[in-house]
Parts: structure tokens; sequence; C-alpha cells
């Protein structure tokens, strides 16, 4: 008497074409996800990007006009910036600063920007042309800054930090400092 063949023995022959075609469907199918998931991701984060953009352009609009209200409604009630004199000043302080004129900008050039984003927050390094006035007298030269958004409950950005640090020139001399 012949020992009957396993169903295992049977199954490892040759596929048939139908099998070919079905096997094909299901590899395509699990490739074809983490392609698709991967093209998402850019266009939520392209989109979080031009946000961020939109307001770093209304700040320095806001700031370039004097326009206390609109930087009012870009801020965070416990607003933090650390000037590139090392002041900390608070949000309340910016705005007085703008409303009575001791600040002013006539220039502001931003270059090199960066942003990068860790959950609900932004994080934005830029390079800053400044020249103006400030509370200090003369605000000119180049900058580094940083600046830290985060979307709040009502899912609006508000900028809960700002710190600016002077690019020394060539030979060292200090440049003016400003926000």
């Amino acid at each position: 008497m012949q020992p009957a063949q396993s169903t295992d023995s049977a199954r490892a022959g040759p596929l048939s074409p139908a099998g070919i075609r079905v096997l094909s469907v299901i590899i395509l199918a699990f490739c074809a996800v983490p392609l698709y998931a991967t093209a998402q991701k850019p266009q939520k984060h392209e989109h979080r990007h031009r946000e961020i953009d939109r307001l770093e352009e209304t700040w320095r609009n806001a700031v370039l006009s004097s326009n206390a209200s609109s930087i009012d409604s870009l801020l965070s009630d416990d607003y933090t910036a650390i000037t590139a004199n090392g002041t900390l000043q608070t949000k309340q302080d910016w705005l007085a600063c703008l409303r009575s004129g001791r600040v002013h900008f006539t220039i502001l050039d931003i270059s090199d920007r960066k942003v990068r984003f860790y959950g609900n927050t932004a994080v934005v390094t830029s390079r800053a042309q400044v020249q103006g006035t400030d509370t200090d007298g003369g605000a000119f030269g180049s900058f580094r800054y940083t600046r830290v958004y985060v979307r709040n409950a009502q899912g609006k950005w508000k900028i809960v930090s700002f710190e600016a640090s002077r690019i020394r020139t060539s030979g060292g001399e200090k440049i003016s400092s400003t926000q």
C-alpha cells in the first residue's frame, strides 16, 4: 500500500497562471501601500510649511508697518523673547515698543529660512538684514533668529518664543541689537 501524498507536496509544485496573477496582485498591493502613505505625508507637511511661511511674511509686514494689532494676533499670551542684546521681553513689552514708536524698522530682509515641525510645534530659523531704530538707538546689521510656533487648541499657530543673535562682522565688531 502506497502512502497518500501530503497536501504540502502538492502545493510545492509550480503555481498555475491564475495563482501567479493572484500572488502578483497581493505583492503589488503591499508595495503600493508604503508608496501611497509616503506620497501623502509631504502634501500635509507642505501645507503646514506654507502656513508658517505666510505667518512669517505677516509678521515681517506687521513689523515694517509697526502694526501692533497684527503682531498681537500672532503672539501667544505667554510669548517670551530674548533680544539680540540679551533682554527678556514679554508680549506686552514688545507691543508697547511698537505702539510707542521706540522700535521702528525700515528694512527687514529675510533669507535662509528653514522650517521644521515637531508635532504641533514649528521651529523657524532665518537670517535677517535689519535697518531701523530700537530702544538702544540704531538697529542695523545682520542677525540670526529662531521663532517657535505652537498650534493652539483652536488650530491656530501662535508665536510662543523668539530669540535673536547678532552676526559679527569680519573684524569682530558688534552689530547693533534688535528684534
